[in-house]
């Protein structure tokens, strides 16, 4: 005979199993809910500009009606760099549009005639509409250089930030007259044209002599850049404590990306200080009347902006900031 508890235990376990066989799989385990797509937005893209001017341009802007609905009561507006005539501002277009179907409408713009040196011009199309994606409105911009960016970031080099400890004169990395020790940043790693791995990416260190000039102090520098991928990478070192700017990225599409970045002093600040990772450390510095400091490090530190992965990359322009200090950059996946 069985004991009376273990009779009651054996119909509970059956109930129990009796239970789970009428509860469906699905019902079992709550399933993770599907994340909704993205919705597609509408479109706005604007032709190349001619600015071989003067010259009166005629620019067709493109609207994609990338929404579920029909597109109905479309109007364009399209605008230059300040006092850039544009003829009409706005323009109706008149019918409706399906979803993933097209509409265009033509400006005249006049272009003055080219300044000498680099520039960045910007053109910028709105549309508003009715329907389509439900926003109401979209805006696309375009930007085009005038002139030609720097062919590479040693080309822009303005400053002479390493030393030889032997002749530390020509240096004046901080506006002081100090600069990097050749000697120290080689017991680190970092000699001339040595690679630098950092943050994802392939760097080198400025292959020039010491007591020459091999980083660039920032000011708003073109420099050409090529590539595509998910960042871009600096490898520098900031003086003051305020070294931080915005770099914008420019592709060969028209479009463009602004991003911020900022590196700690070379010795004083924090060496995460404005989201930067340390690369390098050397033992002291190089002074007008020679090598000391010994015991204080003087970094080197690499940051990065991201990119947009789908486009090409064909010109930065870097922080107007001269506490930037930049040695190499590159793309990275």
């Amino acid at each position: 005979m069985r004991p009376a508890g273990l009779i009651t235990s054996l119909r509970a376990m059956a109930v129990v199993a009796a239970a789970a066989l009428l509860v469906p799989a699905s019902a079992a385990v709550a399933a993770e809910p599907e994340p909704a797509p993205a919705a597609a937005a509408t479109e706005v893209t604007i032709s190349p500009v001619d600015l071989d001017g003067p010259a009166v341009s005629t620019v067709k802007v493109t609207v994609k009606n990338a929404g579920p609905h029909r597109m109905r009561s479309l109007r364009v507006s399209f605008a230059g760099p300040v006092g850039w005539a544009v003829q009409p501002s706005v323009r109706g277009v008149d019918g409706t549009f399906a979803a993933g179907a097209t509409a265009a409408a033509e400006f005249r713009i006049r272009v003055p005639e080219q300044r000498p040196g680099f520039t960045v011009r910007t053109f910028t199309a709105t549309a508003t509409y009715k329907g389509g994606d439900g926003a109401g409105s979209a805006t696309g911009t375009r930007a085009q250089a005038g002139g030609t960016p720097l062919a590479n970031l040693a080309a822009a080099y303005n400053n002479v930030g390493v030393t030889d400890e032997s002749n530390t004169t020509p240096g004046d990395y901080d506006g002081d007259g100090n600069s990097f020790s050749a000697q120290k940043l080689a017991d680190a790693g970092l000699t001339p044209g040595s690679r630098v791995e950092a943050l994802g990416a392939q760097l080198t260190w400025p292959d020039t002599a010491p007591g020459t000039k091999g980083n660039v102090s920032s000011a708003g520098q073109a420099i050409s850049v090529s590539g595509q991928g998910g960042k871009l990478v600096f490898l520098g070192s900031g003086v003051t404590g305020a070294a931080v700017g915005s770099a914008t990225v420019y592709y060969t599409d028209g479009t463009s990306d602004t991003g911020s970045f900022g590196f700690p002093n070379w010795s004083f600040d924090p060496a995460d200080a404005h989201g930067a990772t340390l690369v390098a450390s050397s033992d002291g510095r190089n002074r007008p009347g020679g090598y000391g400091n010994a015991g204080i490090a003087y970094r080197i530190f690499a940051h990065s902006i991201p990119l947009d992965p789908e486009k090409q990359v064909e010109f930065v322009v870097l922080p107007s900031n001269g506490n930037v200090h930049v040695f190499d950059m590159a793309i990275a996946p």
